[in-house]
């Protein structure tokens, strides 16, 4: 355990909290024009998943559990949950529902992905920042609106529904952030 001071947490850090472990699902530091700045995080307890939302203030001591880092790559899910397999030792881990969250929807078979474990258990999961996948659903392309900054709403091979450009019709794949699913560009492939 170290301690490091508030502002320099991020998602998926592990803390110390009354002698429980908490996983940061979001931190978010605050600069309010009076006051003393915080920094709000929304944290979820390994042991038993329940959430919790912190703030501290940004200059406040906060004890972090380091936690072993490495990249996996994503296989499969089933009734078990989400497995993993580490390309250098060959080693296979499984990984919660609770643990991929709203990742699930962007997990390839083969993407590569920093796995966080602790004693062994994966308890956070942090993907590229950006996947391809095709639209299969989206209105038709409409004439005359090639460069218009408004989007239409489509649906991708994942099940996930976003904005993309007028141009973008169904079978094309695309590039989306995988932190919100978010339009980036068409993809080169």
């Amino acid at each position: 355990m170290v301690k490091v001071i508030a502002s320099s947490l991020r998602k998926g850090n592990v803390v110390d909290k009354d002698g429980k472990l908490y996983v940061i699902l979001f931190a978010e530091n605050i600069h309010p024009g009076k006051g003393t700045p915080v920094t709000q995080l929304d944290m979820r307890r390994i042991g038993d998943g329940v959430k919790v939302s912190e703030r501290y203030r940004t200059t406040e001591m906060v004890e972090r559990a380091y936690v072993e880092e490495r990249e996996h790559t994503f296989l499969y899910s089933d009734g078990e949950g989400f497995h993993f397999m580490n390309p250098e030792s060959y080693d296979q881990v499984v990984a919660s529902e609770a643990v991929v969250g709203d990742f699930a929807p962007y997990l390839q078979e083969g993407m590569a992905v920093q796995l966080a474990q602790f004693n062994g258990v994966p308890i956070s999961l942090v993907l590229p920042q950006r996947a391809t996948f095709e639209v299969v659903e989206t209105e038709p392309v409409t004439k005359g609106q090639t460069a218009s900054s408004s989007y239409k709403p489509a649906v991708l091979s994942n099940g996930v529904r976003t904005a993309v450009p007028p141009h973008i019709s169904a079978g094309t794949r695309i590039v989306v952030m995988t932190a919100d699913g978010s339009y980036v560009e068409r993809a080169k492939d």
